[in-house]
């Protein structure tokens, strides 16, 4: 009895939390076998029939054996093999003819692979790169049996240590060998021409003429060489070529070619750089204190997920809006797009078996997962509009669709904003002398513009004036230097005709004790004497504050002050370190007498 209760509660409370969730859970294979990222997912009607299919890049379990699958429903429905691991996948219009049916483009190593119907169409390859000419020389000589192969070896080592332009792969894998296959090795390849060739780290699409959802779209790969390509949809030739400071590894685009448009770049250096249409090389840059983990752009907003477990939203000229904290590390980064109520959001999944979403920095909704969701894709899939499609580390794929009663309202996750923030404030009612002012301010706006800018202005020429007085006279007896890391402070304690003058003496380095000084004295000997005009300083430690004491004596009896120049040397050296003026106070005994 007590066990069937105890069944009876769990199978209640999972019923309640179906019940209260957003989402349906429509299918779960934890052994579904797919190991692939967002970048490597997309949704698309490849068949034109109103069935929508979900294109996986997948890597393979350890990156061995890369496939191309594509899926309908839970079903596997095609799947081939890829010479080479995908590093995107897209889809997109080539043509206006009927039927309009989406094209498939895939990014694997070198190459672009183009599907039409599921059917190879089109191999796109990037062009060449010069190889490094001190390479070239040296497999000409190998051809010519001029140098041995560990010669050979070690003159390429020190080429990839120096050189700017990298290594071909062929270069890199005779490096790899051991020293008993480098002879096969070079008896191989020393026939063959040295090529280089970059690889394509990212892709996306970007509108050609027309905002349609179903207009032709251009192809935007970001490669290896630092450089983005704009490809033409029907003759696959570049369009446009812009360069980088570093690697790309995501893009966003927003849009037409033909018109205008704006493409985001995240690179491997840690920034991101806006680019505009005819701009070779970036206009913005946005400096991230972490490395980029993802990037989506929402409305006019950038969302960048970085390695410090923080979400941040930046405009598009680079200046920061927010910053959310993650209570995990960001895995992936998506777009939920609901066209039906006209949400966008961003959605991250975090190492702790969540996924969040999120409308800039408001989380809207939490979705707990058995495993780290390690890819996110959003969309139409079958004849379902709201459908969240989901990857795990383990190689599990899990879909959820989004119910049609389903609203996201601001709290819906479990933190956010505290409640007082939508609280309204209780303004009170205008009064008439509010109008009154607020009609003066209208009339006489202009003049009261210029009233505040004279006034700022003799402020601002008040202030650089007692600045400068201050600077001359030194009322201020502290003074810091910028070869030594000194920091000189004067204090004169008595009323005379005998002061006591306290020097404080302080290195401001964070561990490099200073050894060395002397302190000087120069003064007026008709109005001051001191015992000693000078004196050695004891090795100062970094964060001690060093008090140097002497006493200073008035010799006039009219009521004249003067000031004591005080310096900082190093022995050896006439050049002081740094110095301080000191304004000696009128002597109250002489005074008197």
């Amino acid at each position: 009895m007590a066990a069937a209760s105890s069944s009876d509660s769990d199978c209640g409370r999972a019923e309640s939390n179906e019940a209260s969730s957003k989402w349906l859970d429509a299918h779960y294979d934890p052994v579904a076998n797919i190991h692939t990222f967002s970048s490597c997912l997309a949704l698309a009607d490849l068949h034109g029939d109103g069935e929508y299919k979900l294109v996986v890049g997948d890597l393979g379990p350890g990156g061995q054996h890369p496939r191309l699958k594509v899926l309908k429903g839970p079903t596997v429905l095609t799947e081939s093999p890829l010479p080479a691991l995908p590093a995107a996948a897209a889809t997109f219009l080539m043509e206006q003819h009927e039927p309009r049916t989406p094209a498939l483009a895939l990014a694997s190593g070198p190459c672009v692979y183009v599907y039409k119907n599921l059917r190879p169409y089109f191999k796109f390859s990037l062009p060449q790169l010069p190889p490094n000419p001190l390479e070239q020389d040296l497999w000409n000589q190998a051809k010519e049996d001029r140098i041995d192969p560990l010669t050979l070896k070690e003159m390429l080592e020190g080429i990839r240590e120096k050189a700017e332009v990298p290594l071909s792969v062929q270069s890199l894998r005779f490096l790899q060998l051991e020293l008993r296959e480098m002879e096969a090795f070079v008896s191989q390849h020393k026939s063959k021409s040295i090529k280089r060739q970059t690889v394509i780290t990212t892709m996306t699409t970007l509108k050609k003429n027309l905002a349609d959802e179903d207009a032709v779209s251009c192809l935007v790969l970001g490669t290896e060489n630092k450089e983005l390509l704009v490809l033409d949809p029907e003759a696959f030739i570049i369009l446009a070529k812009m360069s980088l400071p570093s690697v790309p590894v995501f893009l966003d685009v927003s849009g037409q070619f033909d018109v205008e448009f704006r493409l985001a770049a995240a690179c491997r250096n840690g920034n991101i750089y806006i680019l505009r249409r005819d701009s070779k090389r970036p206009k913005y840059c946005i400096e991230l204190s972490a490395q980029p983990v993802g990037l989506v752009r929402v409305h006019k907003v950038l969302v960048v997920g970085s390695t410090q477990d923080s979400l941040h939203g930046f405009t598009h000229k680079g200046k920061k809006l927010w910053t959310v904290q993650m209570p995990a590390a960001i895995l992936t980064m998506n777009l939920l797009e609901q066209h039906s109520r006209g949400l966008q959001a961003v959605m991250a999944g975090l190492a702790n078996g969540e996924v969040r979403i999120y409308r800039d920095k408001t989380l809207l909704n939490v979705i707990r997962t058995p495993d780290a969701v390690t890819s996110l894709c959003f969309g139409r899939y079958g004849r379902e509009d709201n459908t969240l499609i989901m990857t795990t580390r383990g190689g599990g794929l899990i879909i959820k669709i989004l119910k049609r009663t389903a609203v996201f309202v601001e709290g819906g996750g479990e933190a956010g904003p505290p409640p007082a923030q939508a609280l309204k404030l209780n303004v009170p009612r205008k009064t008439r002398l509010y109008v009154d002012q607020t009609l003066r301010e209208r009339e006489a706006g202009t003049a009261m513009h210029r009233t505040f800018q004279t006034d700022l202005y003799l402020l601002r020429l008040r202030t650089a004036r007692a600045y400068v007085q201050a600077l001359e006279s030194s009322l201020n007896p502290v003074s810091v230097t910028a070869r030594e890391p000194l920091k000189l402070h004067a204090v004169v304690q008595g009323l005379g005709p005998t002061f006591k003058l306290t020097l404080h003496l302080q290195n401001t380095s964070a561990a490099r004790p200073i050894l060395g000084l002397l302190v000087c004295f120069l003064y007026n000997e008709v109005l001051y004497a001191l015992p000693r005009a000078f004196f050695k300083v004891p090795l100062l430690v970094p964060g001690l504050s060093y008090p140097l004491e002497t006493f200073v004596e008035s010799l006039s009896d009219k009521g004249i002050s003067d000031i004591i120049k005080v310096l900082v040397l190093r022995e050896g050296q006439s050049a002081p370190l740094l110095s301080a003026h000191i304004n000696m106070p009128v002597s109250e005994g002489l005074a008197a007498a």
